[in-house]
């Protein structure tokens, strides 16, 4: 099923040249900041169940697809809020997606899940209703040996590190049991405080109540909240932690004063506040982020444009992230001016950049990141993570941020399995694109050999102090 020159350009002069960067790159470690993947899988090291649980599951990337096409999720296995049956058999649910298999052609899930069925469990013949039961059964066999646990994928797979998030209020027994295994695989954590920080998020009195009791600070203060905040972020950094995730809805900042400040929270506190308050909120807490940031030191992450839960009926159903994240247009340049007047020309602070709104790279983000020194561009993020979402994501901010003013790749997985195969796309979509430019002249070989492993590695790993 794989290419040999998958992603590479057609051109021969340039796909000679792609092949031999990629030659460099192809098997260097794997370092993901932002993998959502569970870390009680490599706590607990216990055997992946079945197929379906593995692949199809956790994946709102196929999930959202098959749903689209009228396929519901409590036949997928889904969970149900209300307890509600859902299907329980994992073969029917792997033979239903089996069934839908042509609604991925070409997009990046086909890929992605081609390079694992080829490259974990030597499978090459093509998914499908005939093909169903014979791959299923290939890979139930396999995930029953000592070979496919958590822990020897994590080997397998090169992970140098992986970055999991989790939300304050968060007791990290997990990453506390696997440092005390004495397993030497690197699983950390990220501070990811939207339910404490969003008065919109379901629960957010209560959640605050809750960091307090875990801080011993008075979360009904202004002054104490904040300072809960200070005391958990030191927590989650004893735990490895290297950064902090922000998941808001816009990139609104704010630099209030104090009492302005008090009034907003205890609005928040009581469910009063309206949504442009709300709003104002968030942007204070990213500045009061950055803040502490260049205190204790950790990276912070902001990836607003998202209109999240969408779907009210799934989101009532089903719960958050369920694939009804919609992409929003997103102002940054005046949204993040606020923060920036603050914090922007610190060169010991790190702020990393996402967007779900494509229009605003070259016009907003790629100018922004060129010329703060606080500021970085994450990866194309979500829906632009197809390979044609990379390359316009290279050719819109290349030319005025550089390469060095952006991060590398960010994986943001669910599916464990998937995590290889991502970023194997990513570095033979880097290695296409810097081929181009080494036959138009405009690099020699050996600076883009280089920029290749920076993209690759490199850059990753001191954007995200890893």
């Amino acid at each position: 099923m794989l290419h040999e020159d998958r992603l590479f350009p057609s051109d021969p002069t340039q796909r000679a040249i792609a092949r031999r960067l990629y030659a460099e790159v192809r098997d260097l470690p794997i370092v993901s900041p932002h993998g959502h993947t569970d870390p009680s899988w490599f706590a607990r090291n216990e055997a992946f169940p079945d197929p379906a649980t593995l692949f199809v599951v956790p994946d709102h990337y196929i999930f959202r697809m098959l749903y689209s096409q009228g396929v519901t999720l409590e036949s997928l296995g889904i969970g149900r809020r209300d307890g509600a049956a859902v299907e329980t058999d994992p073969r029917t649910i792997w033979r239903r997606f089996a069934a839908h298999w042509p609604l991925f052609r070409g997009t990046p899930t086909k890929m992605w899940l081609e390079h694992s069925l080829e490259t974990l469990f030597g499978i090459t013949d093509r998914l499908s209703p005939d093909t169903a039961d014979a791959i299923y059964d290939r890979i139930d066999a396999s995930l029953r040996t000592p070979e496919f646990r958590p822990r020897a994928l994590f080997e397998r797979f090169k992970i140098e590190v992986i970055a999991t998030t989790e939300s304050p209020t968060d007791t990290l027994e997990h990453h506390r049991a696997i440092r005390e295994s004495g397993w030497t695989g690197r699983v950390v954590t990220a501070y990811r405080p939207d339910p404490v920080v969003d008065p919109e998020f379901e629960g957010f009195a209560a959640n605050v109540a809750r960091l307090g009791e875990l801080t011993g600070e008075d979360t009904g203060t202004w002054a104490g909240y904040l300072a809960a905040h200070a005391r958990r972020r030191a927590f989650f950094k004893d735990h490895g932690a290297t950064s902090t995730d922000h998941g808001h809805a816009a990139a609104t900042t704010a630099d209030l004063p104090e009492a302005e400040c008090r009034r907003l929270f205890d609005g928040a506190l009581k469910g009063t506040l309206s949504a442009a308050e709300a709003d104002q909120f968030r942007g204070q807490m990213l500045t009061e982020m950055a803040r502490m940031s260049l205190e204790d030191g950790l990276v912070m992450q902001i990836h607003p444009g998202s209109f999240r839960n969408h779907n009210a009926a799934l989101f009532a159903g089903f719960g958050r992230d369920k694939g009804a994240d919609i992409p929003m247009r997103t102002d940054y340049v005046r949204a993040l001016k606020p923060m920036l007047d603050r914090f922007g020309n610190e060169r010991d602070l790190t702020i990393i950049l996402f967007t779900l709104d494509e229009t605003v790279y070259s016009r907003e983000l790629a100018p922004l990141a060129g010329h703060y020194p606080a500021l970085r561009l994450g990866p194309a993020w979500w829906f632009f993570d197809a390979p044609e979402g990379m390359r316009r994501y290279r050719e819109l901010v290349t030319e005025t941020a550089g390469f060095y003013n952006t991060v590398g790749f960010n994986d943001d997985t669910r599916a464990f399995c998937s995590i290889p195969a991502r970023h194997d796309v990513a570095r033979r979509v880097d290695c296409a694109f810097l081929a181009r430019l080494v036959a138009e002249h405009r690099l020699d070989e050996d600076e883009a050999r280089e920029t290749a492993i920076d993209l690759t590695y490199r850059l990753v790993k001191a954007a995200y102090k890893l």
